[in-house]
């Protein structure tokens, strides 16, 4: 093991904080990555239970996404995926954490936040991306997403339990409508 002591003004220093940056957000849209995802889940459902609190997690993704890249193309789709970020991102909180879980799927870890708050969070996301215009070379693409919500459980021993839930809810809304 070898150290080196970086002080803040060091050019080194900040080309070591960049590459971690690029580690743990996604170029594209600027959302964290899953990986940092899955670890802030981690971190945040152990203080939950540590502190009493509550702790809810939101999926959601953008309805006929597939549809959108064949019709108007994948640079369209990557603007989409840009812009609905740009938008999530100007609506929550710093301490919950906004990341692509995969394709058109994101996720916000919501500390601090109960099953109501956290359905109020996703309506009003469905709501601002529903009325938002996104225009990408003069044509307006018509984008929608699907929400689905879940609480941490006594009864979740793992992560992954709490992010099953909510991807199953999030399923329910897309053959719910």
């Amino acid at each position: 093991t070898s150290f080196k002591y970086l002080s803040g003004q060091d050019v080194e220093a900040q080309y070591h904080e960049e590459i971690y940056r690029m580690t743990i957000i996604d170029g594209l849209t600027q959302a964290h990555v899953k990986r940092y995802l899955l670890e802030a889940l981690e971190k945040e459902i152990i203080r939950a239970r540590r502190h009493e609190r509550e702790l809810s997690f939101m999926m959601f993704d953008i309805d006929h996404f597939k549809k959108i890249n064949d019709y108007h193309g994948h640079l369209a789709g990557d603007f989409v995926l840009k812009e609905l970020a740009r938008i999530v991102m100007g609506r929550i909180r710093r301490d919950e954490v906004f990341a692509r879980y995969g394709g058109e799927e994101f996720c916000i870890v919501l500390p601090e936040t109960n099953l109501e708050g956290a359905r109020a969070l996703a309506e009003g996301l469905r709501e601002k991306v529903e009325q938002s215009r996104f225009t990408f070379q003069n044509e307006l693409i018509k984008v929608t997403i699907s929400c689905g919500v879940a609480e941490l459980a006594e009864t979740d021993k793992v992560s992954t339990d709490l992010i099953k839930r909510a991807d199953e809810r999030l399923y329910e809304a897309k053959r719910g409508g």
